[in-house]
């Protein structure tokens, strides 16, 4: 009887020890999960932030002034514009 209840002792030590890792592992993840999720946020309204820089450098009134001050280019002249048919390509 004695050799019984030492293994069932050990049994039990066993399964309790299991259990204690498990949920020791599991708060572990579920903190993971929680510092990665803030990340994934934070990523999200950063992005949103470059997506808004983004629109208001390409505007074209800032692309052109852009253009003009800092690579010095200005539009061409009327004779040196060329108008061509959408359809046919050809020049007119």
């Amino acid at each position: 009887m004695a050799r019984l209840n030492l293994v069932l002792v050990a049994v039990l030590t066993t399964c309790a020890l299991g259990l204690v890792t498990s949920q020791h592992q599991a708060r572990k993840l579920f903190a993971a999960l929680e510092r990665e999720q803030a990340r994934a946020q934070s990523l999200e309204v950063e992005f949103g932030q470059l997506q808004l820089e983004a629109s208001t450098r390409a505007t074209p009134a800032r692309v052109e002034r852009f253009a003009r001050e800092r690579l010095r280019m200005h539009p061409p002249g009327l004779k040196r514009l060329q108008v061509t048919d959408p359809q046919h390509g050809a020049a007119q």
